[in-house]
């Protein structure tokens, strides 16, 4: 029991010795490092003096030099602002009158906008009277009877507006009881020219509403046919042998439809032309209208070149007979002229026997009475004489 107690005494003892001595160690390090610190922060602070100190002595020379700058400065400064003061003048004449130059280009330019904003308000107006004609247009078109009436008005205001009135009738009746729209005038001998304007659309119209390939094509088969019966009705009612044409013409309202029945449906056509009906469009009648006035102004002017030729003859006849009347008026004036020279000369021998019957001495045996002087014999005139 007692060796087990010096036992656990011993190792204690060796435990706490062990203790000291790490302890020591530890405090050893810790001096040890602690020297180091210190000695390091003696370094730094001695580079740090160093520093501070060449800090101080730059320090003085940057402030010698920033007076050194400041009296150069001071003395430039008057200068500078001098300059500055005659260019801010320059600069501000140029600025005043680069102003009033821009002033007068913008009021210019304003002046400029102003008017083209009225053109451009002028022209908007009129777009939007030509979209109401528009919509007012194709509410027209989708009327069957004001789309008639539309194509029927067109027909007659073109054919009013290029021909006289004696020249064109509307709604004729022809010997056979059909009434054409219009029939032209060709001219007196001349059958006159059969004017439809009644056009099947509802088939176009259906075409071009066509959603897919399928209904397009059935519209085109119905418009096809529609205006072949169309066509074959105006061939058998307004083409009668020695009262009109051998031609009629079929009137499209629209330049456009008559342009896509041309790109889309021309076996149409070839078959209207070969049945001697025209298909025309506005402008075609126009001219067409115009080429038959110039035909009929050039009858009536054949017409009245005979009734010219007639009145000639007569003005030639009635100049002939006036050429024999100053003929014999001429005759007339030398007969009375060469009578008068005939009278002048009978007057001339009777003064001259007067003058010898005067001249001979018949004696003076006895005085005779005293009697009034006897009118003196005057010298023969012949101008008087004839004047008288």
């Amino acid at each position: 029991m007692a060796t087990l107690s010096q036992t656990v005494t011993t190792v204690g003892i060796a435990v706490a010795l062990g203790f000291l001595l790490v302890v020591l160690v530890l405090a050893l390090a810790a001096a040890r490092g602690r020297a180091r610190r210190e000695a390091v922060v003696a370094e730094r602070t001695r580079e740090l003096d160093e520093r501070l100190g060449e800090v101080v002595r730059l320090q003085a020379e940057m402030t010698g030099r920033m007076q050194t700058m400041a009296e150069i400065f001071g003395s430039r400064q008057s200068d500078l602002a001098r300059g500055l003061t005659e260019r801010l003048d320059g600069l501000g004449h140029r600025l005043g009158d680069t102003l009033d130059g821009q002033a007068r280009a913008t009021h210019e330019n304003l002046t400029r906008l102003a008017e083209r904003l009225a053109v451009i308000d002028r022209a908007q107006r009129g777009m939007a009277e030509l979209s109401g004609e528009v919509v007012q247009l194709r509410s027209i078109l989708a009327n069957k009877q004001a789309r008639g009436a539309f194509g029927q008005g067109r027909m007659e205001a073109i054919v009013a507006d290029a021909l006289p009135a004696d020249a064109y009738a509307f709604q004729a009746t022809l010997s056979t009881g059909v009434r054409p729209d219009c029939l032209i005038r060709m001219g007196r001998d001349a059958p006159d020219l059969a004017v439809d304007a009644k056009f099947p659309l509802e088939s176009w119209s259906a075409f071009h509403a066509a959603l897919d390939d399928e209904a397009r094509d059935r519209a085109a088969q119905g418009f096809r046919r529609d205006v072949a019966r169309h066509v074959g009705d105006v061939a058998g009612k307004y083409l009668v042998p020695g009262e009109t044409q051998d031609i009629a013409f079929l009137f499209v309202p629209s330049e456009s439809i008559f342009a896509d029945l041309h790109e889309h449906f021309d076996d149409v056509v070839q078959k209207a032309h070969r049945a001697r009906v025209v298909i025309v469009s506005p402008s075609l009648l126009t001219l067409a209208i115009q080429v038959v006035r110039s035909i009929t102004r050039d009858q009536r002017m054949r017409e009245q070149a005979h009734v010219v030729q007639a009145e000639v003859a007569h003005l030639l006849d009635d100049v002939g007979r006036l050429a024999e009347r100053v003929a014999k008026l001429q005759t007339h004036f030398g007969q009375a002229a060469r009578d008068l020279d005939q009278i002048a000369t009978s007057a001339d021998k009777v003064a001259r026997r007067a003058e010898r019957i005067e001249s001979l001495d018949l004696g003076t045996a006895a005085v005779p009475a005293p009697q009034a002087p006897a009118d003196p014999v005057l010298p023969f005139d012949r101008n008087r004489l004839a004047g008288e």
